[in-house]
């Protein structure tokens, strides 16, 4: 059995998906939970943790609904206003939902390198843990330092890396984010989903290979007990399928025992988002 812990649903639009460039037009269209139900029965994957695309509440609203209605999905990662002095009211809002697992802000896109460490971000996030809430990091590689600053702050709450934090996989540079990732995954309060590799690499052009020294860091950093599996499913579709994908990740851990591969496929996952 597998949960995938990382994926997408919209209603595409060019304002809203700015960042869906030409060289992505194969996911400038729609992809709803019937679109993905289909493509997850053709694999081991039995149910999924959806994943906000837009910084609104309407978009939690709207995964919660859909989380509601389809059985597959087993929780939903939102989005609330971190960084707004009203952010205690929004969470109190959403606390009867228990399919609000966790929240998410796309710090990745945020201009300022010190987003991470502003305080008035930091003081909603301090309030995540009386909620029962996780929080999920996006960054770029070179995020990472400032990401562990904002994870010493926080050793209470559980945080949640996403796509191995997008290290520099298409001109295979490596040092520098293992540097970093090895630092941050000392944090004991700190998981990782390995997911998102594939579109940093070359769309068309990347092979396991290229994949196999950042899987080994991760594997050997975070180890079995936090790493969990993410497809980043539409996305992904500009590189891969998703069935390629899965097996891909399948084949990395073979090595490991079954317990080990349980841990990062499914038990890891239901634990964490208490799915």
């Amino acid at each position: 059995m597998i949960i995938d812990t990382h994926h997408h649903f919209w209603n595409y639009n060019p304002v809203d998906f700015y960042w869906i460039d030409e060289e992505m037009a194969a996911i400038k269209q729609n992809f709803l939970p019937g679109d993905f139900e289909k493509t997850i029965s053709k694999t081991d994957v039995s149910g999924v943790v959806s994943v906000q695309a837009r910084q609104c509440l309407e978009e939690t609203d709207w995964l919660l609904q859909m989380a509601s209605e389809n059985n597959f999905i087993k929780g939903i990662v939102g989005w609330v206003p971190l960084a707004s002095e009203n952010i205690h009211p929004v969470l109190e809002k959403y606390s009867s939902n228990t399919l609000l697992k966790g929240v998410r802000h796309v710090v990745q896109g945020e201009p300022n390198p010190e987003f991470i460490l502003g305080e008035k971000f930091n003081t909603g996030v301090s309030l995540l843990k009386n909620f029962d809430l996780i929080y999920d990091i996006l960054i770029f590689e070179h995020q990472i330092p400032n990401t562990i600053r904002f994870a010493d702050r926080h050793p209470d709450q559980i945080f949640v890396l996403d796509h191995i934090a997008k290290p520099k996989i298409k001109n295979n540079e490596i040092e520098h984010w293992k540097k970093y990732i090895k630092e941050l995954s000392k944090r004991e309060n700190v998981f990782c989903k390995i997911s998102g590799m594939v579109t940093e690499a070359n769309f068309t052009e990347w092979t396991v290979g290229q994949l196999q020294p950042y899987f080994d860091v991760v594997l050997n950093t975070f180890g079995p007990e936090r790493l969990m599996f993410g497809s980043d499913w539409p996305v992904c579709l500009v590189a891969t399928d998703y069935k390629t994908w899965v097996e891909i990740v399948k084949s990395q851990l073979a090595p490991l025992s079954k317990y080990e591969q349980n841990l990062i496929l499914y038990e890891n996952a239901t634990r964490v988002y208490n799915l």
